[in-house]
């Protein structure tokens, strides 16, 4: 039908290609829209297969894309109508930076993420959600357009424009791993494949640049994909593992920490199994959590210094031989650098490093160093397991009339924890310390940016994980500053289905910075959370001040199948989690 405009014009659908008058206008294709005497053609939902932008979504595809995420912008229209017309779904966000969230979280399930968004008011919006990927090496494709090779050639200033045309992708050679612009047909085809290919080594973030007018083009020669795979040198992985083996053999205390890139690089099961072959405790980092399931025999903990169990921290920094594998040694891994690790008695292996005690060792993958030293026999010494073991939680008994705490909240989430599978997505403050204490059951079932720390991530993360595997169930833990940045992301979950349940702890304001210096900056505006359902059309909203009206909320929670579920849980602004209790305690000792 008709639709009045804001300017009072008529916008007619093309179909019946007729003028204002209602006779046939012959200029008027039945592709075109008219808005008043304006012609818009519509997109293009064909996928020219060996065209630049069509090689793109075939290479997303060898990879294991199945999703993007994005916002669309007119300088990337042309590859929008071409994603659409793919077998990948466009998955379209609230804002850009949002969108880099969810294409960050769906990679860290997925494998592989992609980001889709317009020239530069688009890209450059994205730019910390795509930095958090990279610190935390997460593999999202960045793809933006760009303004025409064409239309660049009289320096005209064309909207978007910063400075010169090059000015966004100069930002991104800072927080990717590889850049390209596709303006060449002819070199065009290798870049993609240069690109992706470091994506998928390097598990960080890429940069894809696309013209606008070379989203067609095609190239002058036929060109098959290249895909080069990294490799060993021999003689340096022999002599790692004969240091290795050397130094686990002689060990008496030896343990397992392993980090986030076990996630990353599909290496759980040669974690495991090299524990169990050699009965090796093992423990996890906070940004490695859930690297292994932490309910395993041998699982110790997770091991993040001062804010770690008393018993969790002495146990690993007494080891003689600390096995430190995917591990980043950034402050919050190390519980603000209050970790005591001697690195004469380490060994320490990752993608972009290997160090057995003090030697180092070059041109050595990540993944053969961890796969062979699993085969290899080892003798190390029988090291008996802590006594303290098990959840925090364990104790955990539900109070129904007293007001709700942060211990009690958490405790009652970890029983949740039995009753479903759930993957933790835990946003940034004391509500990821809090979860630290959370005892997660499977592989790759806690998601944080628990080194980048940027607020706002879990909402829009838990979008790409339930995208990326839909068998999962977001468990959100976001406090309340976090959430207001970025819960409209919830509307992109009710449109496609997703049941998320989603915890906010609402504690008035900053808390975590309340911990390190207190004023009226870490107050913010009290929001009724559980009303957002009312805004959005859907979902269902719970208020909670004591033990009983959680353990009530969370029980219909798990009922609700069709939508999200808002849970708003009223904390004294003072409330801090038992883990940041202990990194207080710890680091009041030195100061």
């Amino acid at each position: 039908m008709p639709a009045q405009s804001a300017a009072g014009s008529v916008s007619t659908d093309a179909p019946g290609a007729t003028d204002a008058s209602g006779e046939r206008d012959p200029k008027r294709t039945p592709g075109d829209r008219v808005v008043a005497d304006v012609q818009l053609p519509m997109a293009d939902l064909s996928v020219p297969p060996n065209s630049i932008g069509g090689y793109l979504i075939r290479r997303l595809w060898d990879y294991g894309v199945r999703d993007v995420f994005g916002i669309p912008g007119d300088f990337v229209l042309q590859f929008y109508g071409m994603l659409e017309g793919s077998d990948l779904r466009v998955i379209g966000a609230t804002r850009e930076d949002n969108a880099g969230y969810a294409a960050d979280a769906y990679a860290r399930v997925h494998g592989m993420g992609a980001l889709c968004v317009t020239y530069c008011v688009g890209g450059l919006s994205t730019c910390n959600s795509v930095a958090g990927a990279f610190a935390e090496k997460s593999p999202v494709v960045v793809i933006t357009g760009s303004p025409g090779v064409k239309e660049r050639e009289s320096d005209p200033l064309l909207h978007h424009r910063v400075r010169d045309f090059d000015t966004q992708r100069k930002v991104f050679e800072t927080i990717t791993v590889a850049n390209t612009v596709l303006d060449d047909p002819l070199t065009a085809f290798r870049e993609i494949d240069r690109c992706l290919a470091a994506a998928h080594r390097f598990k960080r973030p890429v940069y894809i640049e696309l013209p606008r007018d070379c989203v067609r083009l095609e190239p002058p020669y036929p060109h098959e994909p290249r895909r080069d795979e990294q490799r060993s040198d021999p003689a340096a992985l022999s002599h790692a593992l004969a240091a290795a083996k050397a130094m686990i053999d002689a060990a008496k205390k030896p343990v397992i920490v392993a980090g986030v890139e076990m996630h990353r690089f599909g290496l759980r099961e040669e974690v495991v199994k090299l524990a169990e072959a050699n009965e090796i405790p093992m423990c996890s980092t906070l940004l490695g959590k859930s690297a292994v399931s932490e309910t395993h025999p041998l699982h110790v903990g997770v091991y993040e210094g001062a804010m770690g169990r008393p018993s969790v921290t002495e146990y690993v920094e007494d080891s003689d031989c600390a096995i430190l594998l995917g591990t980043f040694m950034s402050d919050i891994n190390l519980g603000i650098f209050t970790a005591r690790l001697d690195p004469g008695r380490c060994i320490y292996a990752t993608s972009e490093k290997l160090r057995v005690g003090h030697g180092h060792f070059h041109d050595v993958v990540l993944s053969d160093f961890v796969r062979q030293l699993a085969d290899t026999e080892l003798a190390p010494k029988k090291r008996p397991l802590p006594k303290e073991r098990g959840s925090v939680h364990a104790g955990f008994v539900l109070q129904p009339k007293n007001p709700l705490t942060s211990r009690q909240l958490f405790g009652r989430v970890n029983r949740l924890l039995d009753e479903e599978k759930f993957v933790v997505v835990a946003d940034v403050g004391d509500c990821l310390f809090g979860a630290s204490d959370l005892t997660i059951k499977g592989h790759t079932e806690f998601l944080s940016p628990a080194y980048y720390t940027s607020m706002g991530f879990a909402i829009p993360a838990s979008v790409g994980v339930q995208a990326a595997d839909p068998s999962f169930r977001p468990l959100v833990l976001v406090g309340d500053g976090a959430f207001q940045m970025t819960c409209l992301e919830l509307a992109t979950g009710l449109k496609l289905g997703f049941n998320p349940i989603v915890v906010v702890l609402n504690n008035h304001g900053y808390t975590t910075e309340r911990f390190l210096a207190e004023g009226p900056f870490n107050d913010i505006p009290n929001w009724s959370y559980h009303r957002l359902p009312d805004l959005l059309g859907d979902g269902w909203g719970f208020e909670c001040e004591t033990e009983g009206d959680l353990d009530k909320a969370l029980k219909a929670a798990l009922a609700n199948r069709d939508s999200f579920t808002l849970i708003n849980c009223h904390l004294d602004k003072t409330d801090v989690s038992p883990a940041l209790i202990r990194l207080g305690e710890r680091m009041s000792e030195s100061v």
